[in-house]
Formats: C-alpha cells, sequence, structure tokens
C-alpha cells in the first residue's frame, strides 16, 4: 500500500508551494487556523459577471484572503455576482494574513473607510472585538438564523461576550487525520475514542511497519493543550498556561502520557527537526506515517501530493481516563465577516454577507477551497471532508486554538521547543515540568 516516493526535488518544491500559499511570516510559520490553501490559483476568477468600479459609494471590505486563493477567487466571483445583481459596488482588497493582522487596527483607529472585514473568529471577537456592530438586530430582520450552522452562530455569541457581533463562513474542525489505508493495513477495525484504544492503534500501526503519529513546530503545542484539556478541561488549562502553574497535577500527568508513546516509538524520528509542513507533506500525504493532529484544511492543503487515491480519516482526539472532557470538544469555528460600528453602510454590508454565506455563493466557496459549507441548506461536502462531517457534527463544546496551550504568549515557544523535545525522547516527562518551571522564573 505504501506510496512510491516522489524524487527530493518535487519534495522541497511542494514544501515550498504551501509554505508561499499559507501566507505567513518569520522562522516558524504560523499555524494554519484560517484554514489557507495552497493549490495554484486558475488563469481567471473573475467569473463571467463584470464588477462595477468601485466608487466613494462603494463598499469597502477588506479581507484575509491572499488574492491567489481559491477563498479570494470565489469571493471575488460571487461579490461580482452580487454587484450584478444589486447594484452595490464593492471595493474588496485582499490584504493576505499578515496584511490584515498588522494593519486592521491601525486602520480602524485612524478612521480609514472600512465597512467590514473578516478573520478568524476568536482574532476578530477578541483582538478586533471593541470596533464591532452589534449584529442582532440585522440577523433578526433577515432571519438569517434559518439556515445558518446553529452550532456556529451559538460560537460567535459566545465569543462575542453573549452578543452576535460576528457571522460565521467557512467552518473548520481540529482533530486527528489519518490514513484509512494504513489503518486497514494494520488492522485498526475503527477509529480510537479513549487513551488505551489510541495506545493500542499506535502499536498496531507500528507493527505493520508505519510511522503511527507526526507533527511539526506549527501544530505541535495543540498535543499539550488537547491532552491536559481531556484531563481537567480547557478553562483549567488556559488559567495554568497563563499562571504558569506548571507543578498542576495534569502538566506532569500530559507530559507523562506522550513520553510513554515517544518511549514506544510512535512519533517520526524526525519530529525533533520537523519545521511546518514537513510533517504534513513528506510523512502524513507521502503515506509513512498514519495519524496527524490537525484542521480540516488539511485535506486541500496537501491533495497534490497525496494524490486522488489518498484515502482520509478523521477522528476526534481521545478522551482519557478520568478526564473531564470527553471526543465532542474540541477547536471548531469558522472565518467571520464583522461589520465596522462606524460604518455607514451597515445594511448594504449585511446584505453582502447574507450574500456570502448562503446558497450558490457559500457552495461555491466550500467547492472552490475543499471546505465546509456554512449553510445548513449545502449538505453536500466536498469528497475530501466525507469523514469530517461526522466529527464536525459531534462537537459540543468549544476549545479555542491549541485547546489554551497558547493562552501565554510569552511561554508559547518555550511549550513547543520542550515538548518537541518530549516527543522525540530527548527530554522526560518531568524535565518537560522542570523546563517550564525555569523558564517561568
Amino acid at each position: 500500500m505504501k506510496k512510491k516516493m516522489l524524487s527530493a526535488f518535487l519534495c522541497v518544491a511542494m514544501i515550498a508551494a504551501t509554505l508561499m500559499g499559507c501566507g505567513s511570516s518569520g522562522d516558524t510559520p504560523a499555524p494554519a487556523e484560517d484554514g489557507g490553501a495552497t493549490e495554484a490559483p486558475a488563469e481567471d476568477a473573475g467569473g463571467e459577471t463584470e464588477a462595477a468600479e468601485p466608487s466613494g459609494d462603494a463598499l469597502v471590505y477588506w479581507s484575509m484572503w491572499d488574492a491567489a486563493e481559491p477563498q479570494a477567487q470565489a469571493i471575488k466571483q460571487s461579490i461580482d455576482a452580487f454587484t450584478a445583481e444589486t447594484g452595490i459596488a464593492v471595493d474588496v482588497q485582499f490584504k493576505g494574513r499578515t496584511g490584515i493582522r498588522e494593519g486592521l487596527q491601525p486602520a480602524l483607529d485612524a478612521g480609514t473607510n472600512i465597512d467590514l472585514f473578516d478573520e478568524d473568529i476568536d482574532r476578530v471577537n477578541t483582538t478586533w472585538g471593541s470596533y464591532l456592530l452589534d449584529l442582532e438586530e440585522l440577523a433578526a430582520a433577515n432571519d438569517y438564523e434559518a439556515t445558518a450552522n446553529a452550532g456556529l452562530i451559538a460560537a460567535c455569541r459566545e465569543v462575542g461576550g453573549g452578543t452576535l457581533k460576528s457571522i460565521p463562513y467557512q467552518p473548520n474542525v481540529f482533530a486527528y487525520f489519518y490514513n484509512v489505508d494504513i489503518f486497514e493495513e494494520a488492522g485498526v477495525t475503527s477509529v480510537p475514542t479513549t487513551w488505551d484504544e489510541f495506545l493500542d492503534t499506535c502499536q498496531k500501526i507500528k507493527d505493520a511497519g508505519y510511522t503511527p503519529i507526526t507533527n511539526d513546530n506549527a501544530y505541535i503545542s495543540s498535543l499539550f493543550g488537547y491532552h491536559m484539556s481531556r484531563l481537567v478541561g480547557e478553562p483549567a488549562t488556559e488559567e495554568i498556561v497563563k499562571n504558569g502553574d506548571w507543578d498542576n497535577e495534569a502538566v506532569l500527568k500530559t507530559a507523562q502520557a506522550y513520553e510513554e508513546l515517544a518511549s514506544k516509538g510512535y512519533f517520526s524520528e524526525t519530529i525533533e527537526s520537523n519545521q511546518w509542513p514537513a510533517g504534513q507533506n513528506t510523512e502524513l500525504a507521502m503515506g509513512t506515517a498514519a495519524m496527524y493532529l490537525n484542521g480540516s484544511w488539511l485535506p486541500n492543503e496537501v491533495k497534490d501530493i497525496a494524490g486522488e487515491d489518498f484515502n482520509w480519516g478523521c477522528f476526534s482526539y481521545p478522551a482519557v481516563e478520568g478526564g473531564v472532557d470527553g471526543t465532542d470538544a474540541s477547536n471548531y469555528g469558522a472565518q467571520v465577516f464583522a461589520i465596522n460600528a462606524k460604518s455607514e453602510k451597515a445594511e448594504q454590508a449585511f446584505q453582502l454577507i447574507t450574500y456570502l454565506t448562503k446558497g450558490e455563493a457559500d457552495a461555491l466557496l466550500s467547492e472552490m477551497s475543499v471546505g465546509i459549507p456554512a449553510d445548513s441548506s449545502n449538505s453536500e461536502w466536498p469528497a475530501l471532508l466525507t469523514n469530517v462531517k461526522p466529527v464536525m457534527d459531534s462537537m459540543n463544546t468549544r476549545y479555542p486554538w491549541a485547546a489554551g496551550a497558547e493562552a501565554n504568549a510569552d511561554m508559547t515557544p518555550i511549550i513547543i521547543e520542550n515538548f518537541t523535545k518530549l516527543c522525540g525522547g530527548s527530554l522526560d516527562a518531568q524535565g518537560f515540568v522542570d523546563a517550564l518551571k525555569a523558564a517561568g522564573n
């Protein structure tokens, strides 16, 4: 079943392409919590209708996507159709991840004319929460929630302090993605739902000659956060990380669980040196590793490497004995649209948001970006995400990004560095705890 290995040149090329596709900066790429895609854009993404020339009366929309990405192409095509149908001109500015994260707040502070913008659900509602318009009346007046994803609308209210201040699109969920063919070859007949079942699955995969688990520097903190959140719940995990409570029993228990995985040889031999996207591109997609904790954007990011015959599976992080949370808890969310509280075109902006998140425009975005549809009426999911749907549908408890592991920005690189060593076997559980305590001092 093993895939034929591609040449070293192709591997390097694909890694470089993915790095450019996610539009991150710095030595450590930002995790693709936004579901950034990596496929090459089509030559013409403008659709059949032509957009009106933006004028002083146009809606101004700042978007997180790079213009070359399929998400941007789908949105632009739908905006052109929206303008043709309504006569409302839209000045859409594709800023990219870095551009919007660094430029939006200064622009809003300076009074720049921006009617609406988008980004990740947590970032929009926390980092930029003070700039958001309350959307409750607009949503009610337009019966918006009739076909919206109820769970995500509830999540938007939760992160908005009990008020709807953003509208979700392109939903995503964080879970274990795996190679179904490897599972079957190893004799794994059902996905693990408990930690003991997970250990058994890993051993069977190793016995079959494959690497059970791969990861890399962009996502490895989630392993730490998810396990501890299973033990004590995400709010408690977040408090432990924020307060530097490294003597908490849950920290050592989490480290001991991963020390066991490392001692049994369940991690990639290169995990300590894996720089994103090495884990997903050169191990999971190439068919040598079986499992990778990541987001539902993953199949789209690696589909050109994995090939059409890759058989995708998905399961939620397993429950642990005596723990607080079960498999119905995870980071699930979406990109969201928000309207600037100072916008003078709020009704038109909400009209555009409704157009982009419903019906044909939502289906087009799902198809072009291999993403989850936001409109509950669009029941057909992309084929690559078939096994993701039951996981998404099972979610009841929402974790923030990395399940609280990155709640203290000063400690995040230290957690990543030492947890990577723990998974690689060069640091034991107590050594991991000691390293965090030393850094905290």
